[in-house]
């Protein structure tokens, strides 16, 4: 394909801010639902359970990482490898990065599912559940682990559905199932007074939702058509996805670690204090929730520009490349700051933040575990900064051999 085909995608065409917002807005809505909602269900939880089932959802929560990772390995992965191809002219390779990605979120949904009912209770144990939070805790994950497969095609599903050029269509996925999740947990919480069953099950069936949609959208993929040999998985091309979206799923699982380290922190030294064990695991999982609002927006601006800035890649746009990573960082960078100020002004990972909090409360007690994320927060940008300055030489570099 000749160079001036492949720049009539839109993505290798149009204004970099247009794109932007094109992309990142519906993207932030769909996380920001999706925060509303985790916040909601605490809301529900809270009032129907009590402070030990919101710490019983905070004990589940390393699980919900875990899915996340497997998504965005294989979602973002998936989508950019997509982009590259499309953007370098190679359309007949592209769909087997699509293909292989839902076959491969599919597949390690269902594993992760049936490992979880197995070893159920170890893992809750290993997670830091205080004995009077574990009954509610497995009650919650053995319902919500039904659900796996679908969370995870979900999450995953909107990096490949934004591939596609289709960012509206990536946050209706997320949306209908948020949306519904929040309708049945009035429903089933306080209206049945089914409790954590309640809950989890309306988490369950909002993903279901979510997740037949999606399949419903892969079935007439616009940009290519998806066929049989595309879902059969290929090392070569498992291979490259992994490869691209290694470091988002490696984050996830780092987080997850620092959550499971956490709680069992909060555990420890809120025994010692006048919390008790449960108040503090609570307490951390509500601030989390209400962190993901900021979050939403952030992720959102990062999830918008990432096709973009992968297409152009592979078409050899670097400037364009640059251009939208440097608008979604200014603009992330005054919601960070808005968002510091707001948390401050109105109160309330692993390479810095896991030292911390194990270093931090031998000197400071529970409130250690706090300050652990501000100051890792802190170091962690500064290693941001480096990095992104190493790759923009690297983009320079091949933007004068291309001179």
């Amino acid at each position: 394909m000749t160079q001036k085909k492949q720049m009539t995608n839109p993505l290798g065409t149009d204004r970099i801010s247009t794109l932007v917002a094109r992309f990142a807005v519906p993207s932030i809505i769909a996380t920001l639902v999706s925060a509303v909602y985790n916040i909601a269900d605490q809301l529900f939880i809270g009032n129907a359970v009590g402070t030990l089932g919101n710490a019983a959802t905070n004990i589940a929560f390393p699980l919900s990482m875990l899915c996340a990772s497997l998504a965005l390995l294989f979602g973002i992965g998936g989508a950019s490898s997509f982009n590259l191809r499309m953007g370098a002219g190679r359309k007949e390779e592209a769909p087997y990065y699509i293909g292989n990605s839902i076959t491969m979120l599919l597949s390690l949904g269902f594993l992760l599912l049936l490992i979880t009912e197995l070893f159920l209770n170890p893992l809750l144990v290993l997670f830091g559940s205080p004995a009077d939070v574990l009954p509610l805790a497995e009650q919650y994950v053995r319902v919500t682990a039904v659900g796996f497969p679908f969370l995870i095609l979900t999450i995953g599903s909107g990096h490949l559905i934004r591939a596609d050029g289709n960012p509206k269509m990536a946050m209706f996925v997320t949306v209908s199932g948020a949306v519904i999740n929040i309708v049945l947990d009035a429903l089933f919480v306080f209206g049945f007074q089914w409790g954590m069953y309640g809950a989890a099950w309306a988490t369950v069936i909002g993903q279901i939702i979510s997740a037949a949609i999606a399949i419903r959208y892969f079935m007439h993929y616009h940009t290519v058509t998806l066929e049989k040999q595309h879902f059969i998985p290929s090392g070569k091309v498992l291979a490259q996805i992994c490869s691209i979206g290694m470091s988002s799923g490696i984050n996830q699982i780092a987080v997850m670690i620092v959550q499971i380290v956490m709680n069992n922190l909060l555990k420890h030294y809120g025994a010692q204090s006048v919390y008790g064990e449960s108040i503090p695991i609570a307490c951390a999982g509500i601030v989390m929730k209400v962190n993901q609002l900021y979050f939403s927006i952030v992720i959102g601006l990062a999830q918008g520009s990432q096709p973009i800035e992968s297409f152009n890649y592979g078409a050899k746009q670097y400037k364009r490349v640059t251009d939208a990573f440097l608008l979604a960082a200014s603009v992330g960078a005054v919601v960070s700051i808005i968002s510091f100020l707001l948390f401050q002004l109105f109160p309330r990972q692993i390479l810095f933040l896991l030292p911390l909090i194990v270093a931090l409360p031998h000197f400071f007690g529970i409130m250690g575990v706090l300050y652990a994320g501000p100051i890792a927060d802190l170091l962690s940008f500064a290693v941001g900064i480096s990095m992104v300055i190493v790759e923009f030489k690297h983009i320079n570099k091949l933007e004068a051999e291309l001179a």
